[in-house]
């Protein structure tokens, strides 16, 4: 991006900063700081950050160096400090393993052998840092959800050893197809696909391929082939060394069918794998296959700034979004292979710089610190905000909540919002209390068997005892009505999440989503200035981790 378009923005966010000061309502008004939000100043933030100079913003590129150096320069202009001792960044070591040719899968059956296409069929990569990961003639198991949850007395590894073998397995889990297991229709963090691949290799699979179902998945195939098909980046684990699958992926449900066509099985499976009590069925098929890398070790970066507080300094709100997005990959109709993350996730980023300049807007610090902290490798598996979790810059046991902001609405005011994983924490309570101060109602999750709850970066610090929310767009678009919020969130799933499209549009309404945004910051604002812990809710599988760290703290 030319340095001009920086400095005019930089200059611009620092100056309605300043204004923002001298027009700040009277202490004590819950709504301090709200007339420092500005649509221009979002807009302006993620028209650059989604620019295609900045390369679609993925780690080790030259689109990590400008989006870096963007959001420090924004937060040292407003005023904020370093958030990592004199230091805006934390450096995060990943490896970048990227594909040597093209990989291959062959299937082998008594009667017939045949190939399959490398993303048309499936799609495969490796954590492992070796030069070539293959599978030889490895037999294949049909394990259900590979799914091993005790409190919902479902195993699909019973009596099964897949010691060297490669599992195939469902995507989400029973509960998708029958409302009483598990948590019904929300999916619970069984259902995920990163989780799949972590239970396979707890049992000790030499492969897992996730069987992708588009209802089940909440996205069509073609997420799966430019999220995955490429370079693919991960958290350098050589100084604690673990055991990792040779080769991880997805299929098509189709090329599945087909599978089990040759091993003389049906999808009948399928439906059989819903039920409780399933076996893990070995099929009469092996796969071979191969995928030839390069690993490249480096450092990628989160990005922190605070605002200590005044009273209570060593107690901590975070507000988090990630700046990462899929850089440049494989061309659409039009030619654009530029994957510019405008909604997903500038639209994230630029609401963080909103919020910290209401902060620092206001007459009196807060009474907490505020952190802001852009992550990074969110698209890559959460990985920016895995790596804070587990080497945090302030304790996590003195972090009193995280609200992550992922993705804004980009078409119009509408009388509700969203979060995702309901019944979870004491925030939703928080949240709930400042839309009703705005005559607004909380709808319930558009699609919860997407598992939202553990697809965005506040999940990391949740699994650490954390409260952490992330609000979503409502539907109920004020001038339209429900189907028209509906369909517009559907149309960006469809048509434009993980695509070249999804692009700023200067005819993007952001009015809602800068009332959204509002109310994280209200919601931080009541903890920033307040002594409230909010607590886990009974029956979040996170409530113990939290209970722990309360007794630390006492």
């Amino acid at each position: 991006m030319p340095h001009a378009i920086i400095r005019a923005t930089f200059f611009f966010t620092a100056g309605c900063s300043f204004l923002a000061c001298h027009h700040a309502a009277a202490p004590g008004d819950q709504e301090e700081g709200i007339s420092a939000f500005n649509k221009d100043s979002l807009a302006a933030h993620i028209q650059v950050l989604a620019s295609d100079s900045f390369q679609g913003r993925r780690p080790f590129t030259a689109g990590e160096t400008r989006t870096v150096a963007y959001l420090q320069n924004t937060y040292a202009g407003m005023g904020l400090e370093p958030g990592n001792g004199n230091s805006y960044v934390q450096d995060v070591p990943m490896v970048e393993i990227s594909p040597v040719g093209v990989a291959t899968m062959k299937v082998i059956a008594p009667k017939s052998s045949f190939d399959l296409k490398n993303l048309e069929d499936f799609v495969i990569w490796t954590e492992r840092p070796d030069p070539v990961a293959t599978l030889d003639k490895d037999q294949v198991v049909f394990a259900g959800f590979g799914i091993v949850a005790p409190q919902y007395h479902w195993n699909d590894y019973a009596g099964l050893d897949v010691k060297g073998k490669v599992v195939l397995v469902m995507v989400n889990d029973p509960g998708f197809y029958d409302s009483t297991k598990f948590k019904g229709h929300t999916m619970t963090y069984y259902g995920r696909w990163t989780y799949k691949f972590e239970e396979a290799a707890r049992q000790g699979a030499k492969g897992c391929l996730v069987i992708h179902n588009t209802a089940a998945a909440s996205y069509p195939f073609s997420v799966v082939q430019s999220s995955n098909g490429g370079v693919k980046l991960h958290l350098d684990t050589r100084s604690s060394p673990q055991y990792q699958l040779a080769v991880q992926g997805w299929i098509t449900e189709g090329t599945c069918k087909r599978i089990l066509s040759a091993a003389g099985k049906d999808s009948s499976l399928f439906k059989q794998a819903e039920q409780g009590g399933f076996k893990p069925v070995p099929l009469d098929v092996r796969l071979s296959a191969s995928l030839k890398v390069k690993e490249v070790y480096a450092q990628s970066h989160n990005v922190i700034a605070k605002i200590t507080g005044s009273k209570r300094p060593d107690e901590y709100i975070i507000y988090s979004a990630h700046w990462d997005h899929l850089g440049i990959g494989k061309p659409d109709a039009t030619g654009d292979s530029i994957y510019n993350g405008a909604a997903d996730n500038a639209s994230g980023s630029a609401s963080l710089l909103e919020i910290a300049r209401a902060f620092k807007s206001l007459p009196e610090k807060p009474e907490r610190t505020v952190i802001f902290l852009a992550v990074t490798a969110e698209e890559q598996g959460l990985l920016g905000s895995a790596y804070y979790a587990e080497h945090p810059i302030y304790p996590l046991a003195r972090t009193v909540a995280n609200l992550n902001i992922d993705v804004i609405n980009t078409y119009g005011p509408t009388r509700d919002i969203t979060y995702s994983g309901a019944g979870q924490s004491e925030l939703e309570d928080y949240l709930k209390a400042e839309v009703d101060k705005k005559r607004r109602t909380i709808a319930p999750e558009l699609h919860p068997e997407a598992g939202h709850y553990f697809r965005s970066d506040h999940f990391n610090f949740a699994r650490f005892g954390v409260p952490s929310l992330t609000a979503d767009a409502g539907t109920d678009d004020v001038q339209r009505g429900k189907e028209y919020g509906k369909k517009m969130q559907d149309d960006y799933v469809a048509n434009h999440y993980h695509q070249p499209s999804d692009q700023y549009n200067a005819s993007w309404n952001l009015e809602g989503g800068l009332q959204d945004i509002e109310l994280d910051y209200l919601v931080g604002k009541r903890l920033a200035f307040g002594p409230e812990w909010p607590a886990w809710k009974d029956g979040s599988e996170f409530k113990a981790k939290r209970d722990q760290s309360s007794a630390e703290r006492k």
